[in-house]
């Protein structure tokens, strides 16, 4: 823990929520002058009071350790670059906008990379009755499955829980443009264009 960062994060973050040192203080049940030691990097909370001090503030311990608290660019209205975050341990599955830090059963997540979907990985796409109609021939296993499936364009996500032992299919409202996007628990996140897809199918 940086004592200086640390620090000056603790005094934004009191300041952003518009709390004096006293009222900070009551929340946390200790003096005013521990919380001046703190934000003039003369000291550090106790370890065992990072959780409480966190949820104050509604931030997260890391971000308490670590100092820093940066804000991420604006990408308000592109849900094409939408990052999702998938834990290997209980198969959550998070969405954000822009790089976020995201914890789950314990683990730190990264956004999952999606790469373009080979021949032999696509999903097919057909125009059943006015809707489209998303279906798989791959394994759907406890041990190697896909868990979801979602349609992303630049202003909307529709995602599709999958099953392992359950057949994948999903049906779409007859979109002509985006992608399809989808999680195999072996093979990571994939994704087709839309078109393409049903071209292919």
């Amino acid at each position: 823990m940086d004592q200086i960062k640390t620090g000056a994060l603790i005094r934004a973050l009191r300041l952003r929520n518009n709390m004096t040192q006293k009222q900070l203080a009551e929340r946390l049940n200790v003096s005013d002058k521990a919380v001046s030691k703190w934000e003039c990097a003369n000291g550090c909370p106790d370890i065992s009071m990072l959780t409480e001090l966190a949820e104050v503030f509604g931030t997260d311990v890391q971000t308490l350790l670590s100092g820093g608290a940066d804000c991420n660019e604006s990408e308000v209205g592109n849900m094409n670059k939408l990052r999702f975050y998938i834990c290997k341990d209980c198969g959550n599955i998070i969405t954000a906008s822009s790089d976020a830090s995201i914890t789950c059963c314990g683990n730190r997540l990264t956004a999952a990379e999606p790469r373009r979907a080979e021949d032999g990985e696509k999903l097919r796409v057909e125009n059943i009755g006015g809707e489209l109609y998303v279906t798989s021939d791959h394994e759907m296993t406890k041990e190697h499955y896909i868990s979801f499936v979602a349609y992303q364009s630049d202003s909307c996500l529709m995602m599709f829980r999958q099953y392992p032992e359950w057949a994948m299919q999903a049906r779409l409202p007859l979109f002509r443009t985006g992608r399809l996007v989808w999680y195999c628990n072996r093979c990571g996140l994939l994704y087709g264009d839309l078109r393409r897809l049903m071209t292919d199918a």
